[in-house]
């Protein structure tokens, strides 16, 4: 018998569930609550309704709002360059023409973003774009105003909110998604029905060593979905941020890239600069990380000493740097790339369904084709507003499966689309079925530090056939503890199952993709190469990792 199938009932039955709390999940939430008819709404989360990486997102939200120096044409041809031949244009062109309007409606929820004296909107300028377009909050604490907005909204109009709960793996019946089986707090894992689930679980980070994630950010979505035999794709393209802080804490303290757009420099051991602070992120993690290399370093510089007023354009930061006790003023502030999204994840089309109907995905869970092999900066937060209001509006229109378009072209399509997709073999996929009894097993915290620290070195910045296979090995080793493990049936157990199957996932992927492009970076094959401009796409069977 299946666990769904000995799941008792839970709470519920919803017309629509969502699973994440973050600004995709909210955002769908929200419109869906409102909208006239009164749908029945729940919003799952394993942490509470405030817990997601939308509050530690700093930079802002990219979006075209007026002005004459600035158009969503130059917004999408950003975006276009940024994610290095694998955006779907399509989905690009829906960011950036209704971004615009989803930031204003959060400005209307009450989201309040900095503005200058004149009361026009501040903007700032980061890596990739070609002019100032990124509207924030507290200087750099863009993501906890957007999720204090979303939260307030959501918990006066959603039917249900359960917290601390843990969605464990997709009911499927008839060919269509039916709802979730989900541990709560308290008890063993029981069926929740829904006649419409919805991924937005957010991104892999704790798959690594450093990151810039939460602890939260364990791929639940994404697992869930491999394991269901949904497709997924592009998850060997994990951005790291160039400029988090070289610090023991953890998730790592991000320097915002508007430091640097607004004129802090980039320097190595010797004070030298070293590559153009504008650039995009995949471009200088790439230097940063060679440069290390050569120097046989840890860490680089970010050298702010020349801004003026730091600490009221950048509070959040400011306050940050005194807690570690350094002074931006006068200190050059040590830095290293700290994985930070992922930019596949569950293929999706333009109104954010997957291949399976009844199931959609949205923000850092879904593969939309927007950001391609490389996320430009301040896309994040907008993509999970814009798709996460374009499925709201699909469920209420009454669509119930995909259609050919965006990313879901590369599955469904007849091979015409101009981005191909190649499916990616499996012969490596980890038995994480659990063993017949339990015999301990290693302490799974040890297990998932073992896990992040061979992710890291591994499938980080620079990858190797050999590398990647060394990484395989370790996942192989802790995928085998976690079979045994007496602990394997909590929340921590789950979590190390859902990186074990993304992170196999991903090493796969990696090892396939024989080429450098984007935040894939190949040091055995490092040019860009024509045939490699396809999706790989994962759709193992059923029930398998």
């Amino acid at each position: 018998m299946s666990r769904s199938e000995a799941a008792a009932s839970g709470p519920g039955p919803f017309d629509v569930l969502v699973i994440g709390s973050g600004v995709a999940g909210l955002s769908a939430a929200v419109r869906l609550a409102d909208a006239p008819g009164a749908l029945n709404v729940g919003v799952l989360t394993k942490g509470e309704l405030s817990q997601s990486a939308t509050r530690w997102a700093q930079g802002g939200v990219a979006a075209v709002l007026g002005g004459d120096e600035d158009s969503t044409d130059l917004h999408l041809a950003d975006t276009l360059a940024a994610g290095a031949g694998l955006c779907d244009i399509d989905a690009v062109r829906v960011l950036v023409s209704e971004g615009p309007a989803r930031v204003n409606e959060l400005i209307a929820m009450g989201a309040a973003f900095d503005r200058e004296a004149s009361g026009d909107l501040a903007l700032a300028r980061e890596g990739g774009h070609s002019r100032p377009r990124v509207v924030h909050a507290g200087g750099a604490a863009t993501g906890a105003e957007v999720e204090r907005a979303l939260v307030e909204a959501t918990r006066s109009s959603a039917g249900a909110v359960l917290e601390r709960w843990f969605a464990l793996d997709l009911v499927i019946e008839a060919g269509r998604c039916r709802g979730v089986v989900a541990r709560p707090p308290v008890g063993e894992p029981i069926e929740i029905r829904a006649a419409h689930v919805v991924l937005a679980t957010g991104g892999v980070g704790q798959l690594f060593a450093v990151t810039t994630n939460p602890p939260e950010a364990t791929g639940d979505g994404v697992a869930m979905a491999l394991r269901a035999g949904v497709p997924v794709a592009d998850v060997e393209f994990v951005q790291f941020h160039p400029t988090a802080l070289h610090h023991p804490a953890m998730p790592r303290p991000l320097l915002s890239e508007a430091l640097r757009g607004h004129g802090a420099l980039l320097r190595d051991a010797r004070g030298e600069r070293f590559v153009d602070e504008l650039a995009s992120r995949d471009v200088v993690s790439r230097a940063m990380a060679g440069r290390m290399v050569e120097e046989g370093t840890d860490h680089l510089w970010l050298d702010a000493t020349g801004l003026e007023h730091f600490e009221v354009r950048f509070p959040t930061i400011a306050a940050s740097l005194t807690e570690v006790g350094l002074d931006p003023a006068v200190d050059w502030l040590p830095i290293a790339p700290a994985a930070h999204h992922l930019s596949g994840g569950v293929v999706t089309d333009l109104l954010g369904a997957t291949a399976l109907p009844g199931l959609w995905a949205a923000g850092e869970t879904a593969c939309t084709g927007v950001h391609g092999a490389n996320r430009l900066a301040s896309n994040s937060l907008l993509e999970g507003m814009v798709f996460g209001a374009r499925m709201a509006e699909a469920v209420l229109g009454g669509v119930t499966g995909p259609t050919v378009t965006g990313a879901m072209r590369t599955v469904l399509g007849d091979g015409s689309d101009e981005i191909p997709g190649r499916r990616v073999a499996l012969a490596g996929a980890l038995d994480l079925t659990a063993a017949s009894a339990a015999s301990g097993g290693a302490d799974l915290a040890k297990s998932r530090d073992r896990m992040q620290v061979a992710m890291t070195a591994g499938a980080g910045v620079v990858r190797t056939a050999g590398s990647l296979e060394g990484a395989a090995t370790a996942l192989a080793e802790v995928a085998e503890s976690w079979r045994r493990s007496a602990e394997r049936a909590t929340v921590a157990g789950d979590e190390i199952r859902n990186l074990l199957t993304v992170g196999s996932a991903l090493l796969e992927s990696a090892q396939e993709r024989q080429e450098s492009r984007g935040a894939h970076t190949r040091a055995d094959f490092l040019e860009t190469e024509p045939r490699w401009r396809c999706r790989l796409v994962h759709a193992r069977p059923a029930g398998r990792g």
